[in-house]
């Protein structure tokens, strides 16, 4: 074997054992893992504290209003519920009392509002039982899921996955989250949309189809929840279109009322 073989095995053995002593750490030792670059770490304001609440995934009943399940083509009376996703970067942070830009997606003709009631969980699980399953909220906040109408449509005409009409950036305005210990739980009150003034949905809590405790135990059956994520509750009826310079309010009773401009 020559030198300068001879010189290059021994090089890369002293790099690899460098490598290796320099991985090592004392036992019980915890050090978080080296990334190539930095992500955020979506989070929502918590009302009356410093902290924040860290955003693991979004999960979104639909059709969870009777009346909204009709105006969608479906039978409410014999569907169960259903779920879906939004990225939980699809966040975007509205304070009360301010009036936060929200800009108009790519690719859509047909932009819709739906207002929900926003549930964040600080404990997780499997098989959550319904009677159990309030123990697990953090807290309450108000939300818009934005839906690119024509693109969800589509998809669902083509018996395709609809994500490009959920799913997408700031695709889900959320109001700062009130711990449960301060506003307790809500079954009931009002829930309202307007846009530009004008009432445009308007329902109570206690039309939805499936509770909020029924909702986390559904979806702890298919998924193992975690602290961190939260749930959209469902929308009532008469969802529709906004264009660039509507105002939009949401309402939901014992919660301050939230303001997006479209742009």
């Amino acid at each position: 074997m020559s030198n300068s073989r001879r010189q290059l095995l021994a090089g890369s053995a002293t790099m690899a054992t460098g490598a290796l002593v320099g991985c090592a750490l004392p036992a019980g030792a915890a050090r978080s893992p080296q990334t190539p670059f930095d992500v955020a770490q979506a989070s929502v304001p918590i009302v009356g504290s410093d902290q924040v609440f860290p955003v693991r995934r979004i999960y979104c009943i639909g059709r969870n209003y009777a009346a909204h399940a009709r105006e969608m083509g479906s039978d409410p009376t014999r569907e169960p519920p259903f779920f879906f996703q939004k990225p939980a970067d699809a966040i975007q942070v509205v304070v009360p009392g301010t009036v936060a830009n929200h800009p108009y997606p790519t690719l859509t003709k047909n932009y819709h509002y739906e207002v929900e009631l926003v549930v964040a969980l600080s404990k997780g699980g499997r098989d959550i039982r319904a009677e159990d399953a309030l123990s697990h909220v953090y807290g309450y906040s108000l939300g818009l899921d934005m839906t690119r109408r024509d693109l969800q449509r589509e998809m669902g005409d083509q018996k395709k996955p609809w994500e490009i009409g959920k799913s997408f950036d700031h695709s889900a305005p959320i109001g700062p989250i009130h711990p449960v210990a301060k506003v307790g739980h809500f079954a009931d009150g009002a829930i309202w949309l307007k846009v530009n003034g004008q009432t445009k949905q308007s329902a109570t809590l206690k039309h939805m189809i499936w509770s909020v405790s029924e909702q986390i135990s559904r979806l702890s059956q298919a998924f193992e929840l975690m602290p961190g994520d939260i749930i959209y509750a469902g929308t009532p009826e008469n969802v529709g279109p906004v264009v660039r310079g509507d105002l939009v309010e949401i309402h939901i009773d014992g919660l301050p009322n939230l303001s997006v401009k479209i742009v």
